[in-house]
């Protein structure tokens, strides 16, 4: 998918909504249990009740490798499912050099090899140029850059002042603009480090943030909206147990629809607004 195409999205749908799917078997309903496959079940439902107000969807790759080559079945069926105009996050956070690098681009960018075809993946840039290249060695697949995450332990390093005083995620930010543009490179910022947003533009202007924290980690999505946004929206806010465990029961999927629904009308009030 390219960069205009993820626009069109947004605008058609006034929403720069991006679900994760985090579907951990101990907290969907207990009603699914007795499916063949309770994961892709929850998905299916969670997904058709949503897809109207999001632009794109994020399963946590953990949640499914867990369940061995069950779990990477159930994140499969999933994939497919997901409607194709919707932009597609594979939150693997991987990185390495070389050959591995290149292997773990292939099982989630290379349908004929591994059976997914994911626009995107989330990586992480502490081994340099060699471990991102060979993701971005894909035609029209996106990395997604690890830059400012809003974990306790994220001032443990990308905090550090080493090269002029500036922070270690403001050199991860320049460096890595040197190996792709904004038509293939976005990067993590947590909602929870919205102050910093502003910053981040004047590093990254034209570049999509995928923004994880907004609703039950306590982000706003205003002050994302209001900080974040450039000419071309530039933004994807995740919400992940917000949407999608708005219910343990039976209306479980209704009530995530719900949820999904309030984002995307606050999101369309902040696109008339900033964009």
């Amino acid at each position: 998918m390219t960069k205009a195409q993820l626009f069109d999205q947004i605008k058609q749908k006034k929403s720069y909504l991006c679900v994760g799917l985090d579907t951990d078997i101990q907290k969907i309903p207990k009603h699914l249990l007795t499916e063949k496959d309770p994961i892709f079940e929850f998905n299916r439902q969670i997904i058709e009740a949503t897809h109207e107000f999001a632009v794109s969807y994020k399963p946590n790759i953990a949640f499914y490798e867990a369940h061995g080559s069950k779990g990477w079945e159930s994140l499969q069926k999933t994939l497919e499912y997901i409607p194709k105009e919707c932009f597609t996050i594979a939150d693997a956070k991987r990185g390495d050099i070389g050959n591995t690098s290149g292997l773990y681009a292939r099982a989630f960018f290379d349908k004929n090899s591994s059976g997914l075809d994911f626009d995107s993946v989330t990586v992480a840039p502490y081994m340099g140029e060699d471990s991102v290249k060979p993701f971005l060695d894909f035609p029209e697949k996106w990395v997604i850059l690890l830059a400012l995450t809003s974990n306790a332990g994220s001032k443990d390093f990308q905090n550090l002042k080493i090269d002029d005083n500036k922070q270690l995620f403001e050199i991860v930010i320049q460096k890595s603009q040197e190996w792709a543009t904004d038509e293939q490179l976005m990067y993590v910022v947590g909602a929870t480090k919205a102050d910093m947003l502003t910053h981040i533009r004047t590093l990254a202007p034209e570049h999509f943030l995928l923004v994880p924290g907004v609703g039950a980690q306590g982000g706003s999505l205003e002050e994302v909206s209001k900080y974040g946004m450039n000419s071309m929206c530039g933004l994807l806010v995740n919400s992940s147990r917000g949407i999608i465990y708005a219910s343990s029961d039976k209306d479980f999927a209704q009530k995530a629809g719900e949820e999904a629904k309030k984002m995307q009308v606050e999101m369309e009030g902040y696109l008339e607004k900033y964009l």
